[in-house]
């Protein structure tokens, strides 16, 4: 018999440096999760992509057992590590915080698209292009 699902936590955490300080803690504890069971393995599994924030959707059981699947870093994360920045503009639209090829859209949409919601290389990039744009990042074409 399979296991009655209770609920689902989606939380953005630091690859290989969660802690059971919030975001963690707090989220785990009101469902009655082992805190430092979740923090162990997810560091175990992310350990070599440290230095990237990584998406993972919790699956949080009746019995108070969970499990949980990382997903690839936000588009916004691999647009600032293509560019090799920390953020994007302040002020997107009146100020640039530098420029991305269309070639690397493609090459972040190649590696996102499963997360994406298409199946296309190229709706992939312009989704990728959006994100850029309101980082006040330009796309040359």
């Amino acid at each position: 018999m399979a296991k009655k699902i209770k609920t689902f936590i989606k939380l953005t955490i630091a690859a290989g440096a969660a802690t059971p300080a919030p975001p963690v803690g707090p989220a785990l504890g009101q469902h009655g999760l082992p805190i430092m069971e979740f923090v162990k393995s997810f560091n175990d599994k992310t350990a070599d992509q440290k230095g990237t924030v990584i998406p993972v959707v919790i699956t949080v059981y009746d019995d108070r057992t969970f499990s949980f699947i990382t997903k690839k870093p936000p588009v916004a994360e691999m647009i600032k590590k293509a560019l090799s920045r920390d953020k994007g503009s302040q002020k997107p639209g009146k100020e640039s915080a530098g420029k991305i090829t269309m070639d690397q859209a493609r090459k972040i949409a190649e590696a996102k698209l499963e997360d994406l919601n298409t199946d296309d290389i190229e709706m992939g990039a312009r989704i990728v292009m959006g994100t850029a744009r309101s980082m006040g990042i330009q796309v040359d074409k």
